[in-house]
């Protein structure tokens, strides 16, 4: 729904480029609700994309955000976001092996997902194999779990928040396949990330943005 600022209203100088299902986009969008602050938000579609957001970043992904500077790497945004406002201190817990896990979820499983996922447009992978590889990351992602709800406490971290994204959609290529695997605490992870008051706020849908549309904050 777009929002009309009132006069006496503060200025929303900070815009988000995002495409709902897009995993690196639910990643700045958690960690923009988390924070606290309020952008504009862009809803767009990945076939048209808005001149407006290629200008301000020609590698036309999102997520996208401008800012006092552009930030086109969903990561970064999630730190841009945090530094900012960490009210839920998901910045706090962040450790050595806080990190690895995210660089093994954004390089090994990513792309083992991406020709799992997209089988069809890499008739050279194998997607049993690729799949299989993927789940390697979740059996790491399993015993880094051990019974606790959350990666690394009782409470999520950026970790949690920046990986939950990639496994729902390697999930959801099969979910039958992924009920069926022996990863229940990965599983249970993933469940309660799905269920959660947090991720069904970022999942709100949005008409594409056009320049004459109205403002649309979020969160």
């Amino acid at each position: 729904m777009a929002i009309k600022l009132p006069p006496e209203a503060p200025a929303i100088t900070s815009t988000l480029y995002s495409f709902r299902r897009c995993p690196y986009a639910m990643r700045a969008r958690l960690a923009i609700a988390s924070s606290g602050l309020t952008v504009e938000l862009r809803e767009i579609v990945l076939r048209d994309k808005p001149a407006d957001m290629i200008a301000a970043s020609s590698k036309g992904t999102v997520p996208v955000l401008v800012a006092d500077k552009v930030i086109d790497e969903s990561i970064d945004i999630m730190h841009w976001a945090l530094r900012q406002s960490d009210p839920e201190n998901l910045l706090g817990p962040m450790t050595d092996d806080a990190n690895a896990l995210i660089r093994q979820s954004d390089g090994p499983f990513k792309t083992a997902l991406d020709l799992t996922k997209y089988a069809v447009r890499h008739p050279e992978a194998n997607p049993d194999e690729s799949r299989a590889k993927a789940a390697t990351f979740i059996a790491t992602l399993d015993k880094q779990l051990n019974g606790k709800p959350w990666l690394f406490s009782d409470q999520p971290v950026l970790a949690d928040l920046a990986i939950l994204p990639f496994v729902r959609q390697f999930a959801h290529t099969d979910l039958e396949w992924w009920n069926a695997q022996p990863y229940a605490d990965a599983q249970n992870w993933l469940a309660a990330f799905k269920a959660s008051d947090r991720f069904t706020s970022i999942m709100t849908k949005y008409t594409p943005w056009k320049p004459t549309d109205d403002v649309v904050l979020f969160p």
